[in-house]
């Protein structure tokens, strides 16, 4: 494994995809837990890629969320609910993963639901160059339904105690005083780490990642290309 700084990391998950050739835009799932780290991770990537002239496409699993009502249909507390319900894992194939791969036409859409509003979204449709990367973040990337539609895989680990202090950090960040840190807490312990164990023990996903970002220390993280991986070591 190897450790530097954070613009070390970078560089080096840049170099990695520059070692990936596709005849279609280069698909790179950026997975792991809530508050691991994922979206801050795959926007500093962006805008380095996009200063070696790579243009890149940003999108994440947040905007391929069922509605409200469905997600939470077990329950707002429910692990089962959280890992099944919540994501709309044919909808990201149709509109976004298999237009941009082998055999697709490139036309793509970025999301298919507005959280904000709790509605379906359709923004235009967009034509992306054959050289183009797709850098979605989001949890659960690497489960069956998923596995086979990325040509790089990524995982951000982050212990999940450290993932609750993370959320409740940022919760109190976003809204100060007012934040709910004890139902922060609650959604954390009762939903997403037990939806996360049960992710682990389906779909193994740190076994099918190519690089596995270990993001405990933001400002020096560890970085390892699994041995399975076709990446040229770094």
């Amino acid at each position: 494994m190897d450790q530097g700084t954070r613009g070390e990391l970078i560089s080096r998950l840049a170099e990695a995809i520059r070692s990936v050739t596709t005849a279609h835009p280069l698909r790179v799932a950026i997975d792991g837990p809530p508050a691991a780290g994922k979206t801050t991770l795959a926007d500093e990537l962006a805008v380095v890629l996009r200063e070696q002239n790579r243009d890149v496409i940003r999108a994440t699993i947040d905007d391929f969320l069922f509605p409200r009502a469905q997600r939470y249909r077990r329950g707002q507390y429910s692990a089962e609910g959280c890992y099944f319900d919540a994501h709309d894992h044919a909808a990201l194939c149709w509109v976004l993963l298999d237009p941009l791969g082998p055999g697709g036409d490139r036309k793509f859409q970025h999301a298919v639901y507005d959280r904000d509003t709790d509605t379906p979204s359709s923004p235009p449709a967009t034509t992306a160059p054959a050289d183009a990367v797709l850098l979605f973040d989001g949890v659960f990337l690497l489960r069956p339904e998923l596995i086979d539609r990325w040509d790089l895989r990524i995982f951000v680990s982050v212990p999940f105690d450290k993932t609750v202090d993370r959320a409740r950090d940022r919760g109190t960040a976003l809204a100060g005083s007012t934040a709910d840190t004890a139902e922060i807490e609650r959604s954390w312990r009762n939903r997403y780490i037990p939806s996360q164990r049960l992710y682990f023990a389906t779909a193994r996903p740190t076994e099918h990642a190519d690089v596995i970002v270990y993001n405990d220390r933001l400002q020096r993280p560890t970085l390892e290309v699994r041995p399975h991986s076709s990446i040229h070591r770094m």
